[in-house]
């Protein structure tokens, strides 16, 4: 952690909602007037598109169906904690991009499913923001979450979040049913040993939990509205936090226990605002007596 060039990191995983979590600190930046270096999550990952389905390929060939990009194997983690632990010293860093799709062919001139060149990110920036798979991991070679010094997860409950995965997929990537499937399923040893452990490491996680029947989420026509989910929201040290302000200030939320609020699904976004501004804004101005 650093006083001088504090590290916010937004961990989950493919599907669970962090694109959305990413625009409201994006609205918090824009109003406090706080610079932030963005980092993708996707531009840590060690082979490109065309590489990775060789890869995946050649190991399924070997017997191993499960790798995955939650991995340590597929990603460049030990780049990842490089850039955390460089930016907490000096507020510098080198990081690239993963061009997904055509429009973003034409806004950094490469190929879709490739990457950009490794460059130096934003100089004067107040802040490191990142989202991706790994924010907050901690294996036996490295340790990205020691340099974070404000680490969200996002989380939700497991059927919602293939569903979200499936109607993304389906819909942006045109994957069918069984490609998508075959994915999770892939993934899922992945997931238990090196998504899931992250959530124990991070100080905020906002969970999302349906109220509707997601029994069967693989024919799920309809994603859960915010409207049809209500959200777990738990913070590792409590100490701070003005629980009976958030309680009248966020209508019908209740708290479930002594670190724990929740609250209306639609509600996501204000209670965001309410418990994550202070805490951007102590970040801030612990950075700014140190200047």
């Amino acid at each position: 952690m650093s006083r001088g060039h504090p590290i916010i990191s937004i961990t989950g995983s493919s599907g669970a909602g962090t694109t959305s979590v990413k625009k409201t600190f994006e609205n918090i930046f824009r109003r406090e007037k706080v610079s932030a270096a963005y980092i993708e999550g996707d531009a840590f990952h060690r082979y490109n598109r065309a590489e990775m389905r060789a890869k995946m390929s050649e190991e399924g060939e070997r017997g191993n169906k499960h790798l995955s990009h939650f991995s340590p194997e597929t990603n460049l983690l030990e780049e990842l904690e490089k850039l955390f632990r460089d930016y907490s010293e000096a507020g510098c860093g080198t990081t690239r991009h993963y061009v997904h799709d055509d429009e973003e062919a034409r806004l950094y001139g490469a190929a879709p499913g490739t990457f950009t060149k490794w460059e130096l990110i934003q100089q004067g920036s107040d802040l490191l923001f990142y989202e991706g798979l790994h924010g907050a991991v901690v294996t036996d070679k490295v340790n990205v979450a020691q340099y974070a010094d404000l680490k969200i997860g996002v989380v939700p409950v497991i059927n919602l979040e293939w569903i979200q995965k499936l109607h993304r997929d389906r819909g942006a990537r045109g994957y069918s049913t069984e490609a998508v499937t075959d994915t999770i399923l892939r993934r899922m040893p992945d997931y238990v040993n090196y998504i899931c452990p992250q959530f124990t490491e991070t100080d905020i996680n906002f969970q999302r939990v349906p109220t509707v029947d997601t029994s069967n989420p693989f024919i799920a026509r309809w994603i859960p509205t915010p409207d049809e989910s209500m959200v777990v929201i738990r913070l590792k040290n409590p100490r701070g936090i003005d629980f009976p302000y958030l309680l009248s200030m966020i209508p019908n939320s209740f708290m479930s226990r002594a670190n724990s609020i929740v609250i209306h699904g639609a509600k996501l976004d204000l209670a965001m605002q309410l418990i994550l501004t202070p805490l951007i804004l102590q970040l801030i101005e612990r950075k700014r007596r140190t200047a």
